[in-house]
């Protein structure tokens, strides 16, 4: 009894992730839209409901009941299955991000291994998009992506090394603790490197602007998913926003104290700690995610070259740097 009562727990928990993620998933694009219109002197999506704000929903029907196109030459086994795997590994990963103290479908020990593992267990759909589509561009995007997850992933996981040494845990619920009990309230300003490589990988890895290079409309018209349409089209569009979800949730958990408030505002300001734990940890997920719109309205994409002298000639350098800089300071405080 007490097993079945475990297993509805987790049953319930994931559907309450999953449904909240997905309706933010929706909405993320919708306030993309508005907000990279109004940086470029446009209103956005104003038709659909009251300023637009059914936009999404009227886009999701759309894709649910446009023609799903197969291309007659495909490899049509994978290519069903690429962007399947693409939406299963981004939502894996959110078995293990605790939203708020105690809220968490799986609290296991190696929660950041894990998010790294589901990262890179994605690319494969991506490149396998590619590969079973047989089309040029397509191709192209794919084994774009595979180099850029090989070069990215690198930095992301070195980026995180610092934090894991002055928490002294690979477990996320530990690390928002160590953070809480620090000096400065929260990693980011101890590790200011790590945090500033973390955040330049994460937009590479999640393959958003300015390094979009497996889309690069401009050259291969979508990239990898240059030939899906209609329902498979929408479920790799899902996976790169749960893929912004996550990698901000992590930059939330790891950087920035996840639902935690510095104990120095509570002392100037005592009522911020009635405020509860899950609205900091949106208010500073929005706050990430609000910074990929950002970027992706001000600066222009990275010539490929560019983009793969910046993850191993700089981004890499930094985050060893920034390990050494991290145990030399472990070793002497």
């Amino acid at each position: 009894m007490e097993l079945l009562w475990e297993i509805s727990i987790i049953v319930i928990k994931i559907v309450v992730v999953v449904s909240v993620v997905m309706f933010h998933v929706a909405y993320a694009t919708y306030f993309e839209r508005k907000v990279i219109g109004r940086m470029q002197m446009r209103m956005g999506p104003k038709e659909v409901g009251p300023l637009g704000i059914l936009q999404p929903v009227a886009d999701g029907i759309k894709s649910f009941f446009k023609e799903d196109i197969i291309p007659l030459n495909s490899d049509k086994p994978v290519f069903y299955l690429a962007p399947v795997i693409s939406i299963m590994a981004a939502m894996s990963a959110l078995a293990v991000i605790p939203f708020f103290d105690g809220f968490i479908i799986s609290n296991i020990n190696l929660g950041i291994l894990f998010i790294l593992a589901m990262s890179s267990l994605g690319a494969y759909g991506i490149v396998l998009a590619g590969w079973a589509s047989n089309s040029k561009y397509a191709f192209l995007g794919g084994l774009r992506s595979a180099a850029q997850v090989i070069s990215y992933e690198v930095s992301l996981g070195l980026s995180l090394v610092g934090v894991m040494l002055l928490a002294g845990s690979f477990n996320l619920n530990d690390i928002v603790e160590a953070q809480s009990s620090s000096v400065f309230g929260f990693y980011a300003i101890p590790q200011i490197l790590g945090f500033f490589v973390f955040i330049v990988s994460a937009v590479a890895e999640t393959n958003r602007p300015p390094f979009d290079l497996p889309e690069a409309e401009s050259e291969l018209v979508a990239g990898y998913f240059a030939e899906y349409s209609g329902f498979r089209f929408a479920l790799f569009m899902a996976a790169e926003y749960i893929g912004m979800i996550i990698m901000s949730s992590l930059a939330v958990l790891c950087f920035l104290g996840g639902w935690t408030v510095p104990y120095y505002v509570l002392y100037l300001f005592p009522f911020l700690g009635a405020v509860p734990g899950v609205v900091w940890f949106i208010l500073k997920l929005y706050a990430c995610i609000f910074f990929y719109y950002w970027i992706r309205a001000t600066l222009p994409r990275f010539r490929y070259d560019q983009l793969m002298a910046l993850g191993w000639k700089l981004l890499i350098p930094l985050s060893l740097l920034n390990i050494l800089i991290t145990g030399i300071a472990k070793l002497i405080i």
